[in-house]
């Protein structure tokens, strides 16, 4: 039996108790009121997610991948976010990637009884050949979903680690992870909601997890996607601007590194800054792990006047 009383998620709302009576202007003056209250509740767990962030780095830097898990809202926004990662930073879809009980159907009509199943979400895990090498975040805005739990107790039988995102204190799942973060953002709008100021809460959290990976595995130079996936014409125009943005090139000289580097934007940027040829760039791209800001910085001492 789940007590639903006990669930910060599940409270009463005293101050939209009368909502329904409310006029269009009013019902999203209170929404955005207590939307506002979101960021601090995320600004509170920040030394949670970044030692999750941390753990998961050391492991992708040893070709380990990072799995988000869940059910529902919860699951569709890891789904989504894992989704984004490739064309915006040019990574491998197996490196971030989401998995959501009842599979790909459940983005479109929900399966409510999947989330249920705490065996589903191991056999989901196995079916991707979980290993050590691995991080699985459990995500559940109730604390206590079985198919998260389920799957994070698989990952930590395989050796992988494991984090746990809700919006409750003394979430079930922080209790099988080994790093718990519960953004308690208190009672939604409408009881239950969790699509509401919970969903807010886990996307935000999910958007400082891949961000900062990113940036720590070198997919940015200053704030700039380096390794943007030019599949279409805008983003072939913007691939060419980060050029000119980070290198104060004019646009014809962007225009030609980006002919010149064989269409890669960090080696366009490498040569534009350096002077160094297609070739060298790649080599030093090479000896700094295709981290552009390191190999831009270790010329520093031979150049002092590189970006």
């Amino acid at each position: 039996m789940i007590d639903l009383d006990t669930l910060d998620t599940e409270k009463i709302n005293a101050d939209t108790k009368e909502i329904d009576r409310m006029n269009t202007i009013e019902i999203l003056q209170t929404i955005n009121k207590e939307d506002k209250s979101v960021a601090y509740a995320v600004e509170k767990v920040i030394p949670s997610v970044g030692e999750l962030i941390d753990e998961a780095f050391k492991r992708l830097q040893k070709g380990g991948r990072v799995i988000y898990v869940g059910a529902g809202t919860s699951g569709r926004l890891g789904v989504l976010d894992a989704s984004e990662c490739p064309p915006t930073y040019g990574i491998d879809p197996e490196m971030i990637q989401g998995l959501i009980a009842g599979g790909f159907d459940a983005l479109i009509k929900a399966k409510e009884g999947a989330e249920d199943d705490a065996g589903l979400g191991r056999e989901d895990l196995k079916n991707i050949h979980l290993t050590e090498k691995d991080t699985v975040i459990g995500l559940a805005a109730s604390g206590r979903t079985p198919y998260v739990v389920g799957a994070l107790d698989y990952a930590n039988e395989t050796g992988a680690f494991t984090g746990a995102i809700s919006c409750v204190r003394g979430a079930e799942i922080s209790r099988h992870a080994k790093v718990g973060i519960e953004a308690v953002v208190g009672p939604e709008v409408i009881t239950g909601s969790t699509r509401m100021k919970a969903g807010t809460a886990q996307k935000m959290i999910l958007n400082m997890i891949s961000t900062s990976l990113m940036i720590m595995y070198g997919k940015v130079y200053h704030n700039l996607m380096v390794d943007v996936q030019a599949t279409n014409a805008k983003l072939v125009e913007r691939a060419k601007r980060i050029i000119e943005l980070s290198s104060g090139c004019d646009k014809e000289n962007a225009e030609k590194y980006w002919e010149a580097s064989g269409l890669n934007v960090k080696i366009a940027i490498c040569m534009a800054i350096t002077g160094l040829s297609r070739e060298d760039c790649e080599a030093l791209l090479n000896r700094n792990g295709g981290n552009i800001s390191r190999a831009i910085h270790s010329l520093k001492e031979h150049q002092p006047d590189a970006t």
